[in-house]
């Protein structure tokens, strides 16, 4: 299993201190040296069944900055990969990747069903 983070991030921190408290192995990922590629964001997205929205960290900066909230409406499912590729900040997080399943951010009842 892969653990896509950010450390400075709290949610990444309270998380991993999730998967540390439950003896859960993980790989860990930082995410700001790292970003996934296009194309392992469209398998995360494909394997994970949710909207591709649910991907952008919605309260970042970097998504402010660009005014995301206006434009994703009118991007194709390409473009939206494309630009989630370039910054490693607009990536939604944290990223549990698993073999046949991906949780995007922390929420511990998801996780608990799907990792215990």
């Amino acid at each position: 299993m892969l653990a896509i983070c950010y450390p400075k991030c709290t949610t990444c921190q309270r998380a991993m201190k999730w998967l540390d408290a439950h003896n859960i192995e993980h790989d860990y990922r930082d995410i700001k040296k790292n970003n996934p590629s296009k194309e392992e964001l469209k398998q995360f997205w494909q394997v994970s069944g949710l909207p591709l929205k649910r991907f952008f960290n919605t309260s970042g900066l970097v998504y402010k900055e660009l005014g995301l909230a206006k434009k994703l409406p009118d991007m194709t499912e390409d473009e939206q990969l494309e630009i989630l590729a370039t910054d490693g900040m607009l990536v939604k997080r944290p990223l549990i990747i698993g073999d046949d399943f991906v949780l995007v951010g922390f929420k511990e009842p998801e996780w608990e069903s799907k990792l215990l």
